[in-house]
């Protein structure tokens, strides 16, 4: 069980607005008939599948209590596996993404934030040693500054999705962590928000999470990261110091990359320090230099080579470990710096480019695949293998070689059938 920083608490901590019944996304057609109040059979079904938890919940020092009372009148939940649905077909370019989580009301309310829990973010930063803005921007994109904390109740969303075999052996595994935060007396069961995969709070902690980096930073007895805004943030400076964060350090610089410059020497080159970097022509985009010319970096360009570039820190590589997504980093980022009081890139994402549907993505791999880049499974996911393939591919055509997936590479590859 972590305790909070070796340092005074943080008093007078203020209370947030309980927001248990907050609208969720309308359902599509096909899942309605999921809405349907489950038969006498699934019930029953249901029960027994709770009472299976009981031993290993039991083991972990979860009190009969404290089980009957986190399960009292819970059901399946239909709307937790209709979202499961829903993510597989969710796409969007890096721009749309930004301009979605980096708008000006949330720059707006995040620098309204600051001022408003500024005792308490001096007193995380000066304790744990993380970049307040960051701590900052992350709970603005997990929950809109505490606007959404997700609408579900953790124990039945996390029940259901076990029950319906989707990543089982995870969510049990989070089923019983959730039942152990009970226990302790953190939260009571009908306070206990989340989405609908078990991200809690404020800050969206999964169960795992919460039991090993919540802190109690008020010092009232309870890690407390749906009302008590102070551990919230305390928690969240403190996973992301456990995890590696550097103090002092920010996340990353938009760059600018010389004209002829072989992005293929930016693959080999890997992570390699700013210095390094400067020799091969990148620049600061904002025309300044690099503060520490030793630090290691690596280049990415979340929209191809005709986006904007960017060399990444190693705080970026932390944030990723709060979300494992570029775009989740890159957000968190951007918007810390815009809540500090900074300017927008200085090169705009490309408004024309679309994101790949599914089927443009299968085809972009099958494509490959017939001309001997190997992809790995052909499934419509871009991942390590596909990119590598795209990258050779790109080489070899005489293209940009910046491993980024669009039409325009489709319709190349087209046209060379």
């Amino acid at each position: 069980m972590l305790h909070q920083p070796a340092s005074r608490p943080v008093s007078g901590s203020r209370r947030a607005t309980r927001l248990f019944g907050a609208p969720i996304l309308a359902l599509a057609l096909f899942g309605v008939a999921l809405l349907a109040a489950p038969s006498s059979a699934q019930a029953k079904s249901f029960q027994s599948f709770i009472e299976e938890l009981w031993p290993a919940a039991h083991k972990r020092g979860v009190s009969r209590a404290t089980f009957n009372a986190a399960f009292h009148g819970v059901t399946p939940d239909a709307k937790v596996m209709q979202s499961t649905r829903r993510q597989a077909e969710f796409t969007e370019t890096t721009g749309a993404y930004l301009a979605r989580r980096v708008s000006d009301a949330r720059i707006e309310n995040g620098r309204a934030k600051a001022k408003e829990w500024e005792r308490a973010l001096d007193a995380v930063e000066r304790q744990i040693g993380v970049d307040r803005y960051v701590v900052l921007s992350i709970w603005g994109n997990e929950t809109n500054f505490g606007g959404y904390l997700g609408g579900h109740n953790v124990i039945q969303a996390l029940a259901t999705l076990t029950y319906n075999g989707y990543r089982a052996d995870f969510f049990r595994k989070e089923l019983i962590n959730a039942l152990v935060i009970l226990q302790q007396g953190h939260v009571k069961p009908q306070d206990m928000a989340g989405s609908w995969a078990g991200a809690m709070g404020h800050t969206q902690f999964m169960p795992s999470s919460f039991n090993a980096y919540a802190i109690d930073f008020t010092g009232d007895g309870r890690r407390d990261i749906w009302t008590t805004i102070p551990d919230a943030l305390g928690s969240t400076a403190f996973y992301l110091k456990k995890r590696g964060w550097r103090t002092g350090e920010t996340w990353g610089y938009e760059v600018t990359v010389p004209r002829g410059f072989d992005l293929r020497q930016a693959k080999k080159m890997g992570k390699a320090t700013l210095a390094q970097w400067s020799r091969h022509g990148i620049r600061r985009a904002n025309g300044q230099g690099f503060p520490r010319p030793s630090d290691k970096a690596w280049l990415h360009l979340p929209a191809g080579a005709n986006g904007p570039a960017f060399l990444m820190l190693p705080n970026f590589d932390v944030i990723k470990r709060y979300n494992n997504s570029n775009n989740y980093a890159l957000a968190v980022g951007h918007l810390a710096d815009r809540i500090r009081g900074g300017d927008d890139f200085v090169h705009p994402f490309p408004v024309e480019q679309k994101a790949l549907s599914e089927g443009q993505r299968t085809e972009l791999q099958t494509l490959l695949a017939s001309r001997g880049y190997p992809v790995g499974e052909i499934d419509g996911v871009i991942g390590m293998q596909t990119r590598e393939a795209i990258h050779a591919y790109q080489a070899s055509a005489g293209l940009p070689s910046d491993g980024h997936p669009s039409e325009d590479l489709i319709k190349h590859l087209q046209k060379r059938r």
